[in-house]
């Protein structure tokens, strides 16, 4: 007053009072990320797992949080509506090979193959039709399949056990140490794999994808074959998705 101009404050008028909603709100969040984050690391740890496999599905978790964080956000601004089933869109078909190119797609060295089928039939096509030739095949599967033209000594039968303990026969971790020692030899050798549903029905899908990553990378390393069948049914939708991006696609 006093002729003098008012200083900005004054100017800008009294702040506005806080938001006790918004600030409930937004603690309640809070508190519930880090009960969420809390409550998986302590199952994770109960189950036994190493802390380099730790490690992983931590970093796994948080590479994910903003797209889990960006859906939250949508479904709170707009709820979902419930389905006009007359109007409802059909599910998508399972991704599948065409009937027109069974059988003169040459299978290469150095790439993995995933098959979806509801039973490994293609899959079985593939392999059998490879591993004649093949200096050793790995068979991944509760019941490994016959092999005409392979015979036992260029053969390594291996039977997960789903076993979540990094150090038991048939565990993910034993696995890969036995796959790296049957791959040790001369390249050019294959892998047959039909047991993610056996897997998944012991272990959780960040295991079985984090496996698979590195299977796909130690058959580009080491230059052999992969192929894998899989029931797209046993997945969901959005762990199918990522399961076939570490492939080439199918046969």
């Amino acid at each position: 007053m006093n002729g003098r101009s008012p200083e900005p404050r004054d100017r800008a008028g009294p702040e506005p009072a806080p938001d006790e909603e918004f600030a409930r709100a937004y603690a309640l969040g809070y508190e519930e990320g880090i009960r969420t984050a809390l409550k998986e690391m302590i199952e994770h740890a109960a189950r036994g797992h190493s802390p380099a496999e730790l490690r992983m599905l931590l970093e796994s978790r948080v590479a994910r949080l903003s797209e889990e964080v960006e859906v939250k956000r949508r479904t709170l601004l707009a709820p979902p509506r419930r389905t006009h089933w007359a109007s409802a869109a059909s599910p998508p078909r399972p991704w599948t090979a065409s009937p027109a190119g069974r059988g003169t797609v040459p299978l290469e060295l150095g790439r993995g193959y995933l098959i979806p089928e509801s039973r490994p039939d293609r899959a079985l096509e593939l392999i059998r039709r490879a591993a004649p030739g093949a200096p050793r095949v790995v068979i991944l599967s509760r019941r490994p399949p016959l092999l005409p033209g392979v015979a036992d000594d260029r053969r390594v039968d291996l039977r997960p056990s789903g076993a979540d303990n990094p150090s038991a026969p048939g565990s993910l971790g034993d696995l890969s140490g036995r796959l790296r020692d049957a791959l040790s030899g001369p390249s050019g050798a294959w892998i047959y794999m039909d047991s993610i549903e056996f897997l998944l029905t012991s272990l959780s899908p960040e295991l079985v994808l984090h496996f698979l990553r590195w299977l796909v990378g130690l058959v580009e390393e080491v230059r052999a074959g992969l192929v894998v069948s899989v029931d797209p049914a046993a997945l969901e939708p959005r762990d199918f998705s990522r399961l076939s991006h570490l492939f080439d696609g199918p046969a």
